[in-house]
């Protein structure tokens, strides 16, 4: 039996010992810094690596799998008795990590000789940060409430455990209520107020309301704006940064739009990229006066940040986003039904429906109605009175959900969105 290496089986040895240096450098440091020994340093996690490759390597040659498992079985008995020695010198720094740190090299340099190096690779990059972040990692978790910790569970289950039990189809006459999608937009809003609050807990309320309306406009505008308009019941000195992230999401929207209509009709935007540029504009114009005025807020006399007394309290909500769901589902009958007995006697009419709950759906479907021979102008007319009946609907989530200084400065920049909206529309 030849067992001479080739190039491969070279390259994947050295791929197994460079692991064993990127984790062991970290450990050399840490037992530096830290003013005694352990169990191993450099070189030591570069041989673990290096026995894990070899013992890996011969399993595959001479098919005998025992030969890494004898390895790990070794491995791991040397790792606990220099745990136990370490633990008795220094009984005050008793700690797994590195011990646990070593047996990961030796596995890792086993996955290179099994075939799978990419996951290797990317595996001891990921241990080699959670090794090097020692500090930031704990502050987080110092952070950390255990409402927050409760937060975090409910969103997993409803996400992996509930999500997908549920039937992906319609279940009524009509066609309209698809019990997946309405669990999904649950989840949605629910973790938007989870990335809401983390987000503002990380860089603060102004930047990351901001933040979040940039990347949740880019998935739902309402979802948002519901959010939001909830959180700003017990945090209305906040109001400047939330409303800067609702107008923000608005933005979005209506760029999406664009976007969509480019995708699917290119020939559309001839009519179609005035009005959502002026209600784009308009959003944005609104949201960046917001934020700077929460920067101000925010910030002293002298400069310095300040600190607005707010208490930061997590938002999110399971009960409040399936109470938003069954209403969306009601919004999604009355729709359908409006569509099955209306749909050929205006699709303005239809369109305003439609734009109750969403403006994609409607986008894609005067899209692709224009690209059939439809009329142009009347599907962009159509687009743009959903746009605006959409924008209505959120600006009455606003003013029913929020408080008193985030409903006043929606309700103000609606106006303003409304306005040129309906003055493009008049135009097109």
């Amino acid at each position: 039996m030849d067992l001479t290496p080739d190039v491969i089986t070279v390259r994947d040895f050295a791929i197994a010992l460079l692991i064993g240096a990127l984790v062991g450098i970290d450990r050399e440091k840490r037992k530096r810094e830290e003013g005694h020994t352990s169990i191993g340093g450099l070189r030591t996690f570069v041989l673990m690596a290096g026995i894990g490759a070899l013992t890996a390597w011969l399993s595959v040659e001479i098919d005998a799998p025992w030969i890494f498992i004898a390895g790990l079985l070794c491995v791991s008995a040397g790792v606990g008795l220099g745990y136990l020695v370490h633990a008795r010198a220094h009984p005050d720094s008793i700690g797994l990590t590195t011990e646990m740190a070593a047996i990961v090299v030796f596995l890792l340099g086993g996955t290179v000789l099994f075939g799978y190096t990419a996951i290797a690779v990317g595996l001891a990059i990921a241990t080699s940060a959670v090794l090097a972040y020692k500090q930031p990692l704990h502050g987080l978790v110092a952070r950390i409430g255990r409402e927050d910790m409760f937060a975090v569970l409910r969103l997993l289950i409803a996400t992996f455990i509930v999500l997908p039990l549920l039937p992906d189809r319609t279940i009524d006459p009509w066609e309209a209520l698809n019990p997946y999608k309405l669990w999904l937009l649950v989840i949605l809003i629910a973790g938007l107020s989870l990335v809401g609050y983390v987000a503002a807990r990380w860089i603060g309320s102004d930047r990351g309301a901001a933040v979040t309306g940039l990347t949740g406009g880019l998935v739902s505008s309402t979802a948002v704006t519901l959010t939001f308009a909830r959180q700003s019941r017990g945090a209305d000195a906040a109001g400047d940064a939330l409303a800067c992230g609702i107008l923000i999401a608005w933005a979005v929207m209506f760029l999406r739009v664009i976007i969509e209509v480019l995708v699917v009709h290119a020939p559309l935007l001839r009519t179609l990229w005035m009005p959502f540029l002026v209600m784009a504009g308009a959003a944005g114009v609104a949201a960046g006066w917001f934020y700077l005025r929460s920067r101000r807020r925010r910030d002293g006399p002298d400069g310095r940040a300040k600190d607005d007394g707010v208490p930061l309290s997590n938002p999110f909500s399971l009960t409040s986003a399936a109470k938003f769901a069954a209403f969306f589902a009601v919004v999604l009958m009355l729709v359908s039904l409006a569509q099955r007995y209306y749909a050929d006697r205006g699709l303005l009419l239809v369109a305003a429906l439609a734009g109750l709950t969403d403006v994609d759906a409607i986008t894609l479907s005067m899209a692709d109605h224009a690209r059939g021979g439809g009329e142009a102008t009347t599907a962009a007319r159509a687009i743009v009175v959903a746009s605006l009946t959409n924008t209505v609907v959120k600006a009455g989530m606003v003013a029913v959900f929020a408080g008193p200084r985030l409903r006043l400065r929606i309700l103000s920049a609606t106006a303003l969105i409304l306005a040129v909206g309906v003055a493009a529309l008049i135009l097109i």
